[in-house]
């Protein structure tokens, strides 16, 4: 079976039936070969999927990639990637985020943009430690660790060092956050978003970031 995957053609397909096309094609098949993700984040609205198919458009897309088609979430536009989380319902992401192997790829993939948008120039002598604390993991929450210092920010796995404030919060409204889609001070006043430490710091932490807008 011969795949049209042209930008025209992908324009012409509706949501599900994109995702149906990329569930069935090879991650080597050639028609993979000049297709845009921002062409496909473009086409989509979540606000036209079902609650499952949202994440099976984000998990199909993680099997092409791995497949070692050029389809890998890191190669999608920050603002395509905030438009399509704004535009996901709470119901969506949270069966992003309870696939196991779908949740790690896309907050992986969040927290290395983190790394990417620190704004150098705010950041000033600034030296601090960070956990992030995600509930509703399979096993246990997931934690990953901001380092600032020497005007960089590192992203690691796991905790490495005493963190000068630990902010816990579930995997949807970090994604919400993260993508310019949430307001932290409303997520601490609402009981969404919890800080262990210097509170202060915490609350103008995403300011050292560029967030995108949607």
């Amino acid at each position: 079976m011969t795949i049209d995957l042209t930008t025209e053609a992908i324009s012409k397909l509706s949501p599900r039936e994109l995702i149906s096309t990329l569930q069935q094609v090879d991650p080597g098949d050639p028609a993979l070969k000049d297709v845009d993700i921002d062409v496909i984040a473009r086409g989509v609205d979540p606000k036209k999927l079902g609650q499952d198919e949202f994440a099976d458009l984000l998990a199909a897309l993680g099997v092409l990639a791995d497949g070692g088609a050029d389809l890998d979430l890191a190669k999608m536009d920050a603002q395509n990637f905030a438009r399509i989380i704004s535009r996901a319902s709470k119901e969506q992401v949270e069966a992003v985020t309870s696939r196991p192997g779908l949740r790690e790829r896309v907050l992986d993939e969040v927290f290395r943009r983190m790394e990417a948008h620190f704004r150098t120039d705010r950041a000033g002598a600034t030296r601090a430690v960070v956990h992030f604390r995600l509930t509703g993991g399979a096993t246990s929450d997931d934690v990953y660790e901001a380092v600032i210092e020497d005007a960089t920010c590192t992203i690691n796995k796991g905790e490495t060092r005493e963190p000068r404030a630990t902010v816990t919060l579930g995997p949807v409204e970090f994604l919400k956050l993260a993508t310019g889609n949430a307001s932290a001070p409303v997520l601490f006043m609402t009981g969404k978003l919890k800080v262990k430490g210097d509170l202060g710091f915490a609350a103008g932490f995403m300011t050292l970031f560029d967030v995108p807008k949607a």
